[in-house]
């Protein structure tokens, strides 16, 4: 199988959200028609020195990572990378697409000079939790989140 993992065009912006979609516990919060919404996010993340990765197969599009940049006010205002919106279209899990697209989001951060990763992920998601546990993610915190 071979995977390629690239910035998101905005060709690939609905097949992204509807990835995003079948992976969320509140789908209902995406909408694969706006496709302005979700490219106001790409382009405001470049901007920050971040990407939104795509994972493709085939042609598709099967997998999705949005990589944060982001000076932190902690480590003399070393530069940190968060990555949001993780998914992996549910009939390609366990094929290596996730740590591919990790791996890259890596690289990005290295090259952007961040000194951390981070990410949050539901407490109800065993197996996200076991899949980052085995690409060297350690579980350090407790998250917290309330919705404005």
């Amino acid at each position: 199988m071979d995977v390629t993992i690239r910035p998101i065009t905005r060709g690939d912006v609905a097949a992204a959200s509807l990835v995003i979609q079948g992976g969320s516990m509140a789908p209902e919060g995406e909408d694969e028609g706006d496709v302005d919404g979700y490219w106001r996010a790409v382009e405001e993340t470049r901007r920050r020195r971040g990407d939104v990765l795509v994972a493709e197969v085939d042609g598709e599009v099967v997998g999705v990572c949005q990589v944060v940049i982001f000076p932190h006010f902690q480590h003399t205002g070393g530069w940190c990378c968060e990555l949001e919106s993780m998914h992996v279209r549910s009939d390609r899990r366990g094929e290596g697409i996730g740590a591919k697209l990790l791996a890259r989001a890596e690289e990005i951060a290295r090259e952007q000079g961040c000194y951390r990763m981070q990410l949050t992920s539901r407490n109800v998601r065993e197996d996200a939790h076991r899949f980052y546990a085995a690409n060297d993610y350690v579980s350090s915190h407790q998250g917290f989140k309330k919705i404005l």
